[in-house]
């Protein structure tokens, strides 16, 4: 989780700031050893709300360049050190991975007795069928066989996995804020024009490409329709290059990064989540949220998305690239409104799941705490 400092105060990568928030209720303290980078803080960071947090701030490494990899080994021992100071001080470890200072903690813990409460949350895809980086198939080796002696929770339900490991709902949502959402669900009907939205990085490993083509297929149709892309990146321009060169940037509208709370208005418009991601992730939260709202998501099928769609009854999980399939389902839905209402409802029923009170519920029971 990269750190920045914005306005006098640490901020970092803001759902997983909110979930670490929560989650210090449950302790005295909560020391954070993370990365903090220099610059301007992307629009995404958020502050702390609990005090209990505390960052042991360490020097970021990485990158997409080899040279930007490798000074990841000269920092090796400044991480170890900020490590072996604080285990011993710990009750409790919790590591996120996959990511690479999280591969040197796991190599650590098979060497170390204390604390001897652990846990680790595999955040990512725990059966990927894409190509994915070593460390990242290595790091779920190790977890298998339990070098760390921990419990591991995953996103999703797989077959013949080790008793240590435990699938597990991440939260994203306060309960103040699901009972607003779900008021905004009550009273939603499929009516026209059809309301799109997009929540995240904007790239082709998160559909927008695919996620483009199915709002043309749309407006080749004659259907009408309003697509909201909140989210930024480097490919941004070119998307919008794109849109505007089939004459689509009236219905497709680019919004950027927005703060948290704003996203509840488009939520609460939106009758379709449209993210036919395939990047390696568990279960985006976007998803959750747009849940809430009584949003029906159509999502790329990858890593647990599809046995939860299935289990909440709600949406569709399609092959990220297939864009004709995206389309079609949109299609069906608008043919069969009383069954678009029927998992809409089922959507908002299905998020109370994810909201902060029940995780922090399922951590105690995770954790043996009282």
């Amino acid at each position: 989780m990269a750190h920045y400092v914005a306005n006098d105060m640490i901020v970092g990568h803001g759902p997983t700031a909110r979930e670490i928030s929560s989650l210090a209720s449950l302790f005295d303290e909560v020391r954070h050893i993370a990365c903090l980078h220099a610059g301007s803080a992307p629009a995404l960071m958020l502050p702390y709300t609990s005090d209990r947090v505390h960052l042991v701030p360490v020097r970021p490494a990485g990158g997409p360049r080899l040279i930007d990899k490798l000074r990841i080994i000269r920092l090796i021992p400044h991480y170890l050190w900020a490590m072996l100071r604080e285990l011993p001080q710990a009750d409790v470890v919790h590591i996120r991975c996959p990511a690479n200072i999280s591969l040197i903690a796991l190599l650590l813990l098979a060497f170390t007795r204390k604390p001897r409460a652990r846990w680790i949350k595999y955040a990512g895809n725990w059966q990927p069928d894409r190509k994915e980086a070593i460390s990242y198939t290595f790091q779920r080796w190790w977890l298998k066989r339990n070098f760390a002696r921990a419990q591991v929770t995953i996103n999703g339900e797989w077959p013949q996995q080790p008793a240590h490991i435990h699938p597990f709902l991440n939260p994203c949502l306060t309960d103040d804020e699901i009972n607003d959402a779900n008021c905004a669900a009550t009273d939603k009907n499929l009516t026209s024009p059809l309301q799109l939205v997009f929540v995240g990085r904007l790239e082709d490993a998160k559909g927008v490409s695919t996620a483009l083509q199915v709002a043309a297929k749309l407006h080749e149709a004659g259907i009408p329709f309003v697509f909201d892309l909140i989210g930024d990146g480097p490919a941004r321009q070119d998307y919008e290059r794109w849109v505007a060169a089939r004459s689509l940037d009236r219905q497709i509208i680019f919004h950027g990064w927005l703060p948290r709370p704003d996203l509840a208005h488009f939520y609460s418009q939106a009758h379709f989540l449209l993210l036919p991601t395939y990047s390696s992730e568990g279960w985006p939260k976007v998803i959750s949220e747009a849940m809430a709202y009584g949003v029906v998501p159509i999502a790329g099928a990858v890593s647990s998305i599809p046995q939860y769609l299935k289990r909440f009854e709600t949406g569709r999980a399609i092959t990220p690239e297939d864009s004709s399939c995206f389309f079609e389902a949109i299609v069906w839905y608008t043919q069969n409104p009383a069954e678009w209402k029927r998992e809409a409802q089922n959507a908002a029923t299905a998020a109370q799941r994810f909201t902060y009170s029940s995780y922090l519920s399922s951590v105690r029971k995770l954790l043996g705490i009282e």
